[in-house]
């Protein structure tokens, strides 16, 4: 089987805009999804980390699909988050949700209660053999607490309706053993925005990414030159994020990352707790990384 390519590239784990009054900002959505469209974005991720998934209930993650594939005005790809660290509710939300759309489903890998690599492969397996789209896996250890490790990833890969990884554990180590290890069908996604050039220059395909948020043009640009070969175009765009790309995370995802689309007019800023709005100082140190490095 071919690699998919509608996931090849940039898909942009889209934000989840609120109002001062805590609810779904609906008008911001659909600003949203205009700009990382007209920036390049090449699908759409909806309901990921960076959408607030924890703090968005059941009924606003149906809204808010079914809202992002009605604006979805170049029928785009669109990956849906369904993750869970209590499989049977995986199972259950698979069975309650409409596909109508959805092109796969990205799922984390079981959080906080910190499962043998044999329960991950139970896992996932269950909720591969349970959806009716293929499915992306998720490893985020500074999440969830537990790599998935090259083996069990491997093993997973094996799996007819799992076609892909995003890893965001940032071991190149390990992105270089699973790239010699994987079928050549099977899709390896960054999840790090600063390793995408690194990890395409060993066969990587692509990175769903926080950044293509607010640039979504630039960090498309950056991705497909290291897709093709341009590596030294790509790591001078690549080095033009590195700072940038730190202060996004000292507040946590995704506060810093909703104040540069604040910044840009997009949206506001506002979070759900237990996150915090940004500070006045990251703030101000954003705003004027964006002018130093001509991202406004």
């Amino acid at each position: 089987m071919p690699l998919d390519q509608r996931f090849k590239g940039v898909g942009a784990a889209l934000i989840t805009p609120f109002d001062e009054q805590n609810e779904i900002d609906y008008p911001g959505l659909k600003r949203l999804i205009d700009l990382v469209t007209e920036g390049g974005t090449d699908y759409l991720v909806v309901q990921g980390t960076t959408g607030e998934s924890p703090t968005v209930t059941s009924k606003e993650k149906r809204d808010i699909l079914a809202f992002t594939i009605q604006n979805n005005y170049k029928k785009l790809p669109i990956v849906y988050g369904i993750g869970s660290n209590d499989t049977q509710s995986v199972l259950d939300t698979i069975k309650e949700t409409d596909f109508t759309g959805v092109d796969a489903i990205l799922s984390v890998c079981p959080y906080y209660n910190k499962p043998t690599q044999e329960g991950i492969i139970a896992h996932f397996t269950a909720i591969a053999d349970a959806s009716p789209v293929p499915v992306l896996l998720y490893n985020v250890p500074g999440r969830t607490v537990i790599n998935m490790k090259s083996d069990t990833i491997v093993k997973l890969a094996s799996h007819p309706n799992i076609i892909g990884i995003k890893d965001a554990g940032g071991s190149i180590e390990q992105s270089m053993e699973l790239a010699s290890r994987v079928p050549e069908d099977f899709l390896l996604l960054s999840g790090d925005d600063n390793l995408v050039t690194t990890m395409v220059s060993v066969g990587w395909h692509g990175v769903i990414s926080v950044i293509a948020n607010a640039f979504p043009k630039e960090f498309h640009d950056l991705t497909w030159a290291a897709l093709e070969g341009r590596f030294k175009e790509a790591a001078r765009l690549q080095l033009a994020f590195l700072e940038f790309d730190t202060l996004l995370y000292i507040e946590s995802n995704p506060v810093g990352i909703k104040k540069c689309l604040e910044i840009k007019g997009i949206c506001s800023s506002d979070v759900r707790l237990p996150l915090l709005k940004a500070s006045k100082e990251l703030g101000e140190k954003l705003a004027k990384a964006m002018v130093r490095e001509g991202f406004m």
